[in-house]
């Protein structure tokens, strides 16, 4: 006679367990979104000259403002869209780093991916003299190269998320020789214009990379969702998620691949922006606690927040205008240092 209230007592709180995590997950993807509108709506207003928010909307719907309509429409929106995309792909493609290999220190920054990009962009504007779209279309080539090598390199006697690491480690490391010895032996004009690439910035206002960008997010990031629980099981091991019916092989190059072109197309627009695709997942985590789920849209989420973020403090919130890696860079190293510790407390889980 107990067997049936004790059993819908585990019953009931298992349902109430479940209808609190998802309520978690609402909550704070509702949250980040909020936050997110608010850093977007603020960034088309703000500027030499301040715009009300209705004459913003004006200009989004299509309506003809006199001077807001080119300020706002020509200068602000792409640029506040680029940060909102560039910073959701950096926040994606890390965090499928961090899950894939189960580290929070495997992101995209650390293991030679935003290196390749780097450095093909930096030898295409001081060595062929590349410029715009090329250079873009160079650092494309540049972070899918990288990529491939490191995960050539690291799976040739069966694959070891350490070894991945560690290889991509010493990949990064020899990449950033060929960006020193390239910019050593570059003229002061091209050093000038390198260096505004590779510190990551928002730079000239454009549609142009706005586009390619938004595709390549609007196809990867559905696929990568549909992957999450997959990939999810690779961190039990190749064997536990084979024996879960998991593709390993193809389910890791899937998400390594889509990772890699969202980060590529990322950084194609704005340069490499240090630490977010570093900063992003774990963040998302922390924020997620106990409520489950994919990571993947919350660290796009959170990625977006951090970009538009640091680009408004980089533009009117210091004595000076910085590009946005700049204040990124300077968020995070702490949290680089935060991880390390907490890495090595936790044993490598994010």
């Amino acid at each position: 006679m107990t067997t049936g209230p004790r059993t819908m007592t585990t019953i009931d709180a298992v349902r109430a367990s479940r209808t609190a995590r998802t309520r978690r997950r609402v909550l704070v993807l509702a949250a980040l979104a909020t936050v997110l509108l608010g850093l977007f709506a603020t960034a088309l207003m703000v500027g030499q000259t301040f715009y009300p928010l209705g004459a913003v909307w004006d200009v989004v719907v299509g309506r003809r403002v006199p001077g807001a309509s080119f300020t706002v429409g020509e200068l602000r929106l792409p640029r506040a869209c680029l940060a909102v995309l560039s910073g959701f792909a950096f926040g994606v493609a890390g965090v499928t780093f961090q899950s894939l290999l189960r580290n929070p220190l495997a992101s995209p920054d650390i293991i030679g991916v935003s290196s390749g990009a780097s450095a093909a962009a930096v030898v295409g504007i001081v060595v062929l003299g590349l410029s715009g779209s090329q250079v873009a279309l160079a650092a494309v080539v540049g972070a899918l190269l990288a990529a491939a090598a490191v995960y050539a390199l690291s799976t040739s006697e069966g694959f070891s998320a350490t070894r991945l690491i560690l290889v991509g480690i010493g990949v990064a490391a020899m990449l950033t020789s060929v960006i020193s010895y390239t910019l050593a032996r570059a003229s002061e004009w091209d050093i000038a214009a390198a260096l505004r690439w590779i510190t990551g910035s928002l730079g000239e206002p454009s549609w142009d990379p706005v586009g390619p960008l938004a595709i390549v997010t609007a196809v990867v990031v559905p696929v990568m969702l549909w992957s999450a629980r997959e990939v999810a099981a690779l961190g039990l091991g190749d064997d536990t998620a084979a024996g879960l019916g998991v593709r390993v092989e193809s389910v890791r190059v899937l998400a390594i691949l889509g990772a890699v072109l969202l980060l590529a197309f990322a950084i194609a627009g704005t340069g490499p922006i240090a630490f977010v695709a570093f900063m992003s997942g774990p963040i998302a985590a922390r924020l997620l606690t106990r409520a489950g789920g994919s990571l993947v849209v919350p660290a796009g989420l959170v990625g977006a927040v951090l970009v538009l973020a640091a680009d408004l403090v980089g533009q009117f919130a210091l004595p000076h205008r910085y590009p946005v890696g700049v204040v990124t860079g300077v968020l995070g190293a702490p949290f680089l240092l935060y991880l390390l510790i907490r890495v090595n407390r936790s044993g490598g889980t994010l």
